[in-house]
């Protein structure tokens, strides 16, 4: 199976004075289910890099959870890790996915502004995308209604949330939504994966 390396939520355990790096186990069956196997990335720079650097991993997934500390959030030091993993990946050019907070990860690094936004935290939503409509999950609290090159958005929400976007000339891809809290996992979320990272056909 191919490798992507991966991010992960930082928890705070104020009784044992920890901070935790922690991943869903559905996102290990979700890459599976893609053909993708997933070395982790703690929150830690000079670790997260040199391990990204010495993984030979063909792609990156960015997960969600914890807002970007600009935003209120409480985990800057994955900010701070995610965008050195995010210059380092501009270089050789391999593929990114950002998922919910990952995709916000992008945006303000092209000066797309993410605002607070109501009614999108929700189990589902239609989405318009592609030129057809899915049902998505969605658990955000900030969110952009605009775009700008190089970015382009592919999907959007009826209260006009961007809730997809790809990079004109790279390999940047970002979604708004969970897909490892699908249950059973969506298609196109499978087929989504494989695209972005290139694995190949399922076996019948």
């Amino acid at each position: 199976m191919k490798k992507v390396a991966i991010t992960h939520r930082v928890s705070g355990v104020p009784e044992y004075s920890e901070r935790r790096d922690s991943l869903d186990q559905a996102w290990s069956r979700l890459l599976t289910a893609c053909g993708l196997m997933a070395p982790p990335l703690p929150s830690v720079i000079e670790v997260a890099t040199a391990l990204w650097a010495g993984a030979d991993a063909t792609g990156l997934v960015l997960t969600g959870g914890n807002d970007l500390a600009a935003l209120g959030g409480d985990a800057p030091e994955r900010d701070a890790t995610e965008n050195a993993l995010l210059e380092l990946a501009e270089s050789p050019g391999p593929s990114v996915l950002g998922v919910c907070r990952g995709m916000q990860m992008f945006q303000p690094r092209y000066v797309i502004p993410l605002r607070r936004v109501e009614g999108n935290v929700t189990r589902h939503q239609v989405i318009r995308g592609d030129g057809e409509s899915t049902d998505v999950n969605c658990y955000l609290r900030f969110a952009a209604k605009e775009s700008r090159p190089p970015l382009a958005f592919w999907a959007v929400a009826d209260d006009g949330v961007v809730k997809a976007i790809r990079h004109t000339a790279g390999s940047t891809t970002g979604i708004m939504r969970h897909p490892e809290r699908m249950d059973p996992f969506s298609a196109a979320d499978v087929a989504l994966f494989r695209r972005v990272f290139q694995v190949g056909p399922c076996a019948p």
